[in-house]
């Protein structure tokens, strides 16, 4: 799902940094207000499970993979407007730090998951997420905020001037449809776990004392990171895929240097306990921000 830098044309790419830096600074302004100190922790422990899921590559058929994109999940936990704040967080220490989607492409990839896919993954919280249908319309978030997300992505390239057959722009549609299905049942099973912990969890407002859904997201997300590099798949995910059968796989490029390239580190060794570590770092840093974030206002 990240866009990598060389796949957006100069226009596409300053445009859409323009107009996320805006919307960056808008959701910015309406997480702090009223902000309680008490939810702090919660920020850092919910940046740090998502990044470590998006870690954890899955199948999604054909030779390719998904992983979780969590904007749904962050949006019922946090509100859309905190929610955005940690994905923007967890977006530009992936591109920053471990190369993990493009630095001019930055704009593009905070539109498409952090701003678009945040509103899209709440919306149906906002509308049914309190009655009858709670379970269906996290369901439909988690799905929805994948679909908007990959569609924006795809209109981006399109834009660009990526040449895609139909053929190839089928396909994609299809993987990405259940990836977006699958990310929809992932939050449902998430936001169930959380809430048969802490039944109050969801509500924005976790009670103070023991916060039994904080630890357990907390524990879970050092599992991912420890052993994901066990699980996950090694397939690209749709956009890697996408890139590879329209050619312009080798138009990804590398601006800036980055201390844990590609989640390896050389002073970490290879193999999966490095990998593993590399992870480690990874989520304690992701934590680490979005809770800094939580307190700088």
């Amino acid at each position: 799902m990240h866009i990598p830098d060389g796949f957006l044309s100069t226009p596409v790419w300053a445009t859409l940094d323009a107009v996320s830096a805006a919307g960056a600074g808008w959701v910015t302004r309406v997480a702090q207000r009223g902000f309680d100190d008490s939810r702090v922790p919660l920020l850092g422990v919910m940046g740090a499970f998502v990044f470590a899921a998006q870690m954890i590559n899955f199948p999604v058929g054909i030779g390719t993979s998904g992983h979780l994109v969590g904007g749904a999940l962050l949006a019922c936990t946090l509100g859309p407007a905190a929610a955005s704040v940690v994905m923007i967080a967890i977006l530009a220490i992936q591109a920053l730090v471990f190369q993990d989607g493009g630095i001019l492409a930055l704009g593009a990839n905070v539109l498409n998951m952090a701003l678009a896919g945040v509103a899209a993954g709440y919306l149906p919280y906002r509308m049914w997420g309190q009655g009858r249908w709670r379970r269906a319309a996290i369901f439909a978030g988690g799905a929805l905020s994948v679909g908007v997300s990959a569609l924006l992505a795809l209109a981006e390239l399109l834009i660009s001037g990526v040449r895609m057959p139909a053929g190839v722009l089928g396909l994609s549609l299809w993987l990405f449809l259940i990836s977006a299905l699958i990310e929809g049942a992932i939050t449902l099973a998430v936001m169930g776990a959380l809430e048969a912990i802490q039944p109050d969890f969801a509500r924005h407002q976790p009670a103070r004392g023991a916060r039994y859904g904080l630890v357990a997201a907390g524990v879970v997300a050092v599992a991912l990171a420890a052993g994901g590099v066990v699980i996950a798949s090694s397939a690209p995910d749709g956009i890697e895929q996408m890139a590879r059968q329209t050619g312009i796989a080798g138009h990804a490029q590398a601006l800036l240097w980055a201390p844990l390239k590609d989640y390896q580190a050389a002073w970490l060794g290879s193999g999966r306990v490095a990998q593993a570590g590399v992870a480690l770092v990874g989520v304690a840093l992701a934590g680490g921000v979005c809770a800094w974030l939580g307190r700088k206002r």
